[in-house]
């Protein structure tokens, strides 16, 4: 299958922290960009992050000689989309809602449209159960963790995917400054996912039994990880303590694991008392005043 990219956005769905992310890499790689949220406030809150953000992205990628891509942003579905050649959702971690959302582009999309999940936590095959045989063979997860600062993007197959999706986006991805890997075949947290979750769980078992602060465990993690400017604690904050429980729960409930020293006592002690990280004034493991330091 051939995929025309020429004179079609890029869709986003989901302004969020990553998918403002998402969105500025493509726009800084010079693609026309359609974010699509159902809700006005985060929207402008996007559009805002966006314009401040998008040439410096470029610069970090090494995109800085093209001009940017256009970014729209859109509260209705069929029109973000309708003429889209990629799609990516960025939607809250909940497996239902991901399957929702698959089945409403399976009808709203081009016949020639890629279909990706920026999940980790869920496979791609788990969300188009009610998606017709011939859009799966377009759909598969495609993660971005968090760009300019780590360029990796992991490209695994939905067990459909016809290798003609993998070749186009290893070629794009690369185009527009990112490292795109695939992965050989379906695995629950992908490549990257897996390494962090296995170091998120230990991190959150070590703090639970009082054996150091947030703040030594990552100075400790730093002094072994050269080049890398955010602990383990930071980089969870960075991405909302209530998204790191919604992943973990997903871990859980796959693999048996014990909960007790990660998602229970991250809702005890984070989550239930307001603190979610950098997106709330209660901060995370860090006041919210630290995240400069």
């Amino acid at each position: 299958m051939v995929f025309h990219t020429k004179g079609r956005p890029v869709a986003v769905l989901g302004a969020g922290v990553l998918g403002v992310k998402i969105a500025c890499v493509w726009l800084a790689g010079g693609f026309d960009v359609n974010v699509r949220d159902p809700n006005r406030d985060q929207l402008s809150a996007a559009r805002q992050h966006i314009d401040k953000d998008v040439l410096s992205m470029a610069r970090a990628l090494g995109t800085a000689d093209r001009a940017p891509g256009k970014a729209t942003f859109i509260q209705d579905m069929k029109c973000a989309v309708q003429n889209a050649w990629l799609v990516i959702e960025s939607v809250p971690e909940h497996l239902e809602l991901k399957k929702s959302v698959f089945q409403e582009l399976s009808n709203l999309v081009r016949s020639d449209c890629i279909l990706g999940s920026n999940s980790s936590s869920f496979k791609s095959s788990l969300m188009l159960e009610n998606v017709d045989s011939l859009v799966r063979r377009r759909c598969l997860n495609i993660h971005y963790t968090m760009p300019p600062e780590i360029r990796a993007v992991e490209l695994m197959t939905s067990t459909y995917t016809e290798e003609s999706v993998f070749t186009t986006l290893m070629e794009i991805h690369t185009y527009i400054g990112l490292k795109p890997v695939v992965a050989k075949s379906e695995s629950t947290g992908i490549i990257l996912g897996r390494l962090w979750a296995a170091v998120k769980r230990e991190a959150l078992s070590i703090l639970s039994e009082d054996i150091c602060t947030p703040q030594d465990l990552d100075s400790i993690w730093l002094e072994m990880f050269l080049g890398n400017n955010r602990g383990p604690c930071r980089m969870m904050d960075a991405v909302g303590l209530d998204t790191v429980k919604l992943i973990e729960e997903n871990y859980i409930s796959e693999r048996n694991l014990d909960r007790s020293k990660t998602v229970d006592f991250l809702e005890e002690n984070y989550i239930s008392q307001g603190k979610l990280g950098l997106k709330s004034q209660a901060g995370g493991f860090y006041e919210t005043r630290d995240v400069s330091t």
